[in-house]
């Protein structure tokens, strides 16, 4: 009788599990598997975080709070809008300009005093004259503004936007 010859398949046996999983294996696939998904999810985050902003040309609705009749500020007066975060100055030109209620030193608070026809902070004696325009440091730059306008004689100031300045610009003034 002759011997049947099997043959065997070394890729079968290469596939062919080897017993049961010891605990250094199964940490190492474990920790591989953990890897791999914050790996995953780094990418997620940072794929999110560089794409997802607003376009570039996107406007921004105007969120407009209005103020009072024109008539009703007399030049050279400011009149605080807690509420929507400005005072709203009147120059003694007849412009309107409305300054932010934050200090651009570090972000306290200002307040005016009527008597020296300033605003002052309280945490580090800054100073600024009716136009924002710094009069006594550490703040480097003037006040920020809010744009406003007058419509039909009505004061409105566009309180979703904030611009921030350097210095007093005659152009940053809105006249009736």
């Amino acid at each position: 009788m002759s011997k049947k010859i099997v043959k065997k398949n070394p890729v079968k046996e290469a596939v062919k599990p080897k017993g049961p999983l010891n605990r250094r294996d199964f940490l190492d696939k474990t920790w591989k598997g953990l890897g791999l998904l914050a790996g995953v999810e780094l990418t997620g985050m940072v794929s999110l975080y560089l794409f997802s902003g607003k376009e570039k040309n996107a406007e921004v609705p105007k969120q407009l709070l209005e103020a009072g009749p024109a008539e009703s500020f007399a030049p050279g007066s400011v009149t605080g809008f807690m509420g929507g975060r400005f005072y709203l100055a009147r120059q003694q030109d007849g412009g309107f300009i409305a300054l932010s209620l934050r200090c651009t030193h570090l972000g306290c608070s200002i307040a005016w005093e009527e008597q020296h026809k300033r605003f002052i902070c309280p945490c580090h004696a800054s100073s600024f004259a009716i136009n924002g325009e710094v009069l006594n440091p550490p703040a480097s730059r003037a006040l920020d503004h809010y744009p406003v306008l007058i419509e039909n004689g009505i004061v409105k100031v566009d309180i979703g936007t904030l611009k921030e300045r350097n210095s007093f610009r005659k152009d940053q003034l809105k006249y009736v």
